[in-house]
């Protein structure tokens, strides 16, 4: 099996090597056919991981493939963990992968940097399985780093735009910070355990929270809680947790195809994987479990609301992705891991499903994005609609639907939950059930039903997108439908990933959740009556109707009511004023301050110029001693002689 694991990571790898170095002797058919063909490679031996791992119930492999170096005790290794949370991992990764690289090809036809753009999506999904099918940090730390980098190339794809450049940018500075955490997590691991290894830190992990360190002078900290709580600093950051949220709205300034890939299964959710990997240390940590699970409900609230007021089609789901993002480490912080993964997996499909479909009506629109200029547009795209119909539905968790199981157990194990905050964290993420039903409905009517507000000349060549395009669409929209049935047992309340995390008894709130199911169809008639989601979640549908198709006056007058929500939500908190002009501002300033007087005055000015300065002034006097008189010379060696004479008589 070693080969295979390989295997899935090697195929994309050598695909971007291909299609980057050599795309222009290839060609555009060329490019697209050897990425595809490596990431359907990777899909293909992704499934029979899984089936080795669920079906035939193969151990767990944990095995060092390649020894980089040695330092001391602490071996430096590039190798691979399979078991029951990575064999699902990549096959969600690799199959969305294979879905967008398919989708790229009727989305990018006329773009210049077609080869270019096919050589990042393959090194974008090569770097996630590697992060993903990690055994040790500095594996973890490569693939985290390695997705931050393409990333910041895919964003900035459009690198002629000034504000494709300014978010590749943002998103790259933002994560950064995330990652100075994330670093500080690990060496604080690894200072305590001697060792880069998964399963050493993972064995020592209640003799690091018996140990202390000072932090702040006088004050102690369990060695476990401070790297946890840096470990998922680093999560904040990947998976856009407020307040390093920033980054992500910005990045739909890339192609509408890596919006999906970054989105939906890669990089956004790489923050959830670690934490959900990390369980064995996170569960000693009930400070750690409480930050992650306060931070997620906040999330979730705050950038739901955000959606509400963004016209731009792209911009709602990247707010809708934040929101879920908040759901799934609430989930965490209630140490109902597996509930944030299943939330995961189940969000990786209908949120590529959405933003693929998105990205089908701005061809059809020949590229705009601007909601308030579309309507109508199910009569000229079935296939999109019907299909975004379903995402939406999904998404919203409408009874049935795969987002439907995922959100509504994970909802009632967050209700289970004792730990410090979860009462703040339920009410967030029933609240914005409703918040999800209401933006998701809002983009599906202006966009797709109401009058037509469409420019004349996009009119005249609407039409539904091509078979490349619409196709991923399809192969989307099944699992988003169906995968909910099929996996919320086992993933849930079959014991799935024993193998993989860890939960202590007293946190187990999956279990309490799991003794009252009976099967999928049960669960769905039970939540009609025991749930409140379903009902928030219909009032936000009716809500947007009314707003948006049958009185679609009211928004505005609502805007000009409640002014200062409505612009404190146009203006995102104001986050980016601060950022931009307060933190920024204050580090420019430093920066100034720093150069002018540290700079200038006492490395130019004292340090290098000083030092010349005094250099010169003494060479000026040296040069007056040698005058090249012999009386000169003698009268100094008189003068030396007297002087020694008359020290060694006072010495005497």
């Amino acid at each position: 099996m070693e080969s295979i694991y390989l295997g899935i990571v090697i195929a994309p790898l050598a695909a971007a090597i291909v299609a980057g170095l050599f795309g222009s002797r290839i060609g555009r058919a060329g490019a697209h056919s050897v990425t595809i063909a490596g990431v359907a490679i990777s899909f293909v031996l992704s499934l029979v991981v899984l089936k080795d791992v669920v079906i035939d119930g193969a151990a767990v492999f944990n095995g060092t493939v390649y020894t980089w170096a040695a330092v001391g005790d602490i071996r430096m290794e590039i190798g691979f963990l399979v078991d029951h949370l990575t064999a699902l991992m990549i096959t969600v990764v690799t199959f969305v992968s294979l879905a967008v690289h398919v989708y790229t090809i009727g989305y990018m036809a006329d773009d210049p940097g077609y080869q270019r753009f096919f050589s990042y999506i393959s090194l974008f999904t090569f770097a996630m399985l590697m992060l993903v099918m990690s055994n040790n940090f500095l594996q973890l730390f490569f693939g985290w780093e390695a997705v931050g980098v393409v990333s910041y190339l895919l964003i900035g794809f459009w690198f002629k735009r000034p504000t494709a450049i300014f978010a590749n940018l943002k998103a790259f500075l933002v994560n950064r910070v995330g990652d100075f955490g994330f670093l500080l997590g690990i060496a604080a691991i690894v200072l305590h355990t001697g060792s880069l290894d998964y399963a050493t830190a993972f064995a020592g992990a209640q003799l690091l929270d018996a140990e202390s360190i000072e932090v702040l002078s006088g004050t102690q900290w369990s060695v476990l809680t401070l790297a946890c709580i840096c470990l998922f600093i680093g999560a904040m950051g990947k998976s856009a947790q407020v307040p390093l949220h920033v980054w992500l709205p910005d990045s739909m300034e890339g192609p509408t195809p890596i919006s999906a890939l970054i989105h939906a299964a890669t990089m956004v959710t790489a923050g959830i994987f670690m934490v959900a990997r990390m369980s064995p240390l996170f569960e000693y940590s009930e400070i750690a479990l409480s930050v992650v699970l306060i931070v997620g409900a906040t999330t979730a609230i705050l950038t739901g609301l955000l959606g509400i007021v963004q016209n731009d089609i792209k911009r709602v789901v990247a707010y809708s992705t934040l929101s879920q993002l908040g759901y799934m480490t609430v989930a965490l912080g209630a140490s109902a891991y597996a509930a944030g993964i299943f939330h995961l997996m189940t969000h990786a499909f209908f949120k590529a499903l959405l933003f693929l479909a998105a990205g089908s009506v701005i061809i059809g629109l020949h590229h705009e994005q601007d909601m308030r200029r579309m309507g109508g547009l199910r009569r000229h795209m079935p296939i999109t609609y019907w299909t975004a119909l379903i995402g939406t539905l999904a998404l919203v968790g409408f009874p049935g639907f795969s987002g439907f199981f995922s959100k509504d157990a994970l909802i009632e194990a967050v209700h289970a939950s004792t730990a410090f905050g979860a009462g703040f964290a339920y009410w967030c993420v029933l609240l914005g059930v409703f918040v999800t039903a209401l933006y998701s409905f809002r983009l599906l009517f202006l966009v797709f039903h109401g009058e037509e507000r469409i420019d004349a000349d996009a009119k005249a060549h609407l039409h539904e997108s091509p078979a490349v395009v619409w196709v991923p669409l399809v192969a989307l929209a099944i699992p988003s439908v169906l995968i909910g049935w099929y996996t919320i047992e086992p993933l849930l309340f079959g014991g799935f990933f024993t193998d993989s995390l860890v939960v202590l008894a007293e946190h187990d709130v999956l279990h309490e959740v799991g003794e009252e199911f009976e099967g999928p169809a049960a669960f769905v008639l039970h939540a009609f009556s025991a749930s409140p989601a379903i009902y928030l979640a219909l009032a936000g549908a009716v809500v947007a109707w009314v707003l948006y198709l049958l009185r679609p006056e009211l928004p505005g007058r609502i805007a000009q009511r409640f002014a200062p929500v409505h612009r404190l939500l146009v203006n995102k908190y104001y986050f980016d004023w601060f950022n931009e002009n307060v933190l920024a501002g204050a580090t420019r300033g430093l920066g100034r301050l720093l150069w002018g007087v540290g700079d200038r005055a006492v490395i130019d000015g004292a340090l290098v110029n000083g030092s010349a300065r005094g250099v010169a002034i003494l060479a000026l006097i040296v040069r007056r001693v040698q005058s090249g008189y012999l009386y000169h010379y003698a009268f100094a060696m008189v003068i030396g002689l007297a002087a020694l004479i008359g020290w060694l008589v006072i010495r005497s």
